[in-house]
């Protein structure tokens, strides 16, 4: 089976403009993501900006323009999909803000299409025994709960299951929570029919665009992981990372 990985890298964001160009550890964060991806398959990134363009060519990267009226992530990856011209049959989509992206969570979705079944594949992460009812119920921070198979039933900015006649701070130990890390993979005949759909009613009511993907039966195969993601959002966010980075390196 042939993988390909797709880095969407916007340059104006609302929160952090010029995000995949800021500098951490001497080199652009784009940089980061781009080289701990293609040491493990085949990438390219997905850009709207000719100064990111440029930046990835000049470190030897593969890079491809597309356009900027793309309304997600995943019109964007289709774009560059098609604008690239290898045939893959899954594409893996690798946001250009998480520098710290591992190489067992990339595996771990590759490994979801050894089932047929799969039409997509997300990674999940629990949450520990201990937190507390208020970190579970965070509504920045989705949640998933998943068949025995590991396929996800439902996504929810709630929390999910309740646990009826239980102290809410105690459910984080009276059964595994999982939270949803937003990297994805898709088929490449998928990706395109997602890209085709409407939004659907509880995509709408939770503002989840996976919802869509369930409410029109596609199978989402989820991997769990351990490592906590370290996505850069804002520039509090870089000053963060670039402390992870000098601790790591200590």
């Amino acid at each position: 089976m042939k993988f390909l990985a797709i880095i969407p890298a916007r340059y104006a964001s609302t929160r952090f403009p010029a995000k995949p160009l800021a500098m951490l550890g001497g080199k652009s964060v784009i940089q980061h993501v781009y080289e701990r991806v293609s040491s493990i398959l085949e990438a390219v990134v997905a850009t709207d900006d000719k100064r990111i363009y440029d930046v990835v060519e000049a470190f030897g990267g593969k890079v491809v323009m597309t356009s900027t009226e793309h309304r997600t992530g995943t019109d964007r990856c289709l774009e560059a999909y098609n604008n690239y011209g290898v045939e893959a049959d899954v594409v893996i989509n690798v946001q250009g803000d998480e520098p710290f992206i591992a190489e067992e969570q990339i595996r771990g979705l590759m490994q979801c299409f050894d089932n047929e079944q799969t039409d997509i594949a997300t990674l999940i992460k629990p949450f520990p025994a201990n937190a507390t009812f208020e970190v579970l119920s965070n509504p920045n921070t989705p949640k998933v709960i998943t068949n025995p198979q590991g396929q996800a039933l439902y996504f929810s900015r709630s929390v999910i299951p309740y646990l009826r006649g239980q102290n809410e701070n105690e459910w984080a130990s009276l059964r595994t929570y999982y939270k949803h890390i937003g990297i994805y993979a898709y088929r490449v005949e998928v990706l395109k029919q997602i890209t085709q759909m409407s939004q659907t009613p509880l995509e709408l009511a939770e503002s989840l665009e996976q919802l869509r993907w369930l409410e029109n039966n596609l199978t989402i195969q989820t991997a769990v992981t351990n490592i906590e993601t370290i996505g850069i959002d804002t520039p509090e966010d870089l000053v963060k990372a670039e402390q992870y980075l000098q601790q790591k390196h200590k």
